[in-house]
């Protein structure tokens, strides 16, 4: 596997301010995660939740590029893409609380996160799933909407799934607007790569075989992902095709759950141990007090706003009515508060 070094990217063309917001939005994505897997053992969300606790910097880092009317599909582990794409705290909880005002009306779960308004279209469990699905809404919608791209997340056990190369090979051959983004987490649930995929061969090296320029990359330092993220997205806007872009990353947590997983003893305390010092928050943190933009004043105050509006959000969710049994067979998507 490419050996990440725990370095920050050299900052291009990106503003003090474009830092310091992708800082907030990481630190946001980071306490609500925190948030959900401290109130999960009072069971009273029931849905199996998938955290993305050391994946912050990829939806952050691409979707400070992407406006509300652009497309962004995701799967399972899909807390952070919806976040960092706009979607509603408040809809969420209270889509995991299985509550009427939740973004699906409480049928979903945290594995279907929708948000309209925000260009947040659907995510799904189903491995690959979303990949076609996410090919298909702009290339319906290019003809009335030249301007619109769309934005898919998946995991590398996806890449071992044909709907994957089918979605490449249409968007490649359609010279459709999309861009594939790969969180390469090293594992399918609890299988390594080495029972999973050839040795020494990167997701990025399946892009030129569909036609599709790719890269591998530091999924956890956040200029890589913007600087990565732009070239894409303009890629995409300017009628240049679709873009697969790996970046290596890791979950902290177990593959279902809000607990450590290292009892399993599938991968080490070493390696998880190893991970977590490239932590993406703790990276960006150095680096911008390193270029006099992070104070400990304004960090403070990142987290007062960030506490407050989870608290709020979480006493809105448990306070909000469950679905009335007599409705539950239909659906239209809940107006928001």
């Amino acid at each position: 596997m490419p050996q990440i070094e725990n370095l920050s990217s050299p900052v291009t063309n990106l503003s003090a301010d474009d830092r310091l917001a992708m800082h907030f939005s990481m630190l946001r994505v980071r306490r609500v995660e925190e948030g959900i897997a401290a109130r999960y053992s009072e069971q009273e969300m029931r849905c199996p939740t998938h955290f993305c606790v050391g994946q912050e910097a990829v939806p952050v880092g691409i979707s400070a590029h992407l406006t509300p009317y652009d497309y962004v599909f995701s799967g399972h582990r899909s807390h952070g893409h919806y976040l960092a794409k706009g979607g509603d705290l408040k809809a969420k909880l209270c889509e995991l609380y299985g509550k009427e005002a939740g973004c699906a009306r409480g049928r979903g779960g945290s594995q279907h996160l929708i948000d309209l308004e925000a260009g947040f279209v659907a995510s799904a469990p189903i491995l690959a799933g979303t990949l076609p699905i996410a090919v298909g809404a702009v290339y319906g919608s290019s003809k009335t909407n030249p301007e619109r791209i769309s934005v898919v997340y998946f995991g590398d056990g996806a890449t071992e799934e044909g709907a994957f190369h089918e979605a490449m090979n249409f968007a490649a051959v359609k010279n459709l607007p999309v861009v594939f983004v790969c969180e390469n987490n090293l594992y399918s649930v609890h299988s390594d790569f080495s029972v999973r995929q050839p040795p020494g061969r990167s997701i990025a090296k399946l892009g030129p075989a569909h036609g599709i320029k790719s890269q591998t990359a530091d999924g956890n330092d956040i200029v890589t992902v913007w600087n990565l993220g732009q070239e894409a997205v303009l890629r995409a806007r300017s009628g240049d095709g679709p873009t697969l872009l790996e970046f290596m990353t890791y979950r902290w947590l177990e593959h279902c759950g809000p607990n450590d997983d290292a009892a399993l003893k599938y991968r080490t305390k070493e390696e998880i141990s190893a991970w977590q010092s490239k932590c993406p928050i703790v990276r960006s943190d150095v680096a911008l007090r390193r270029d006099g933009l992070l104070t400990n004043d304004l960090l403070k105050d990142f987290e007062r706003k960030i506490s407050e509006e989870i608290e709020t959000a979480f006493e809105y969710a448990k306070s909000m009515p469950f679905p009335d049994p007599a409705d539950l067979m239909t659906f239209t998507l809940p107006e928001k508060a």
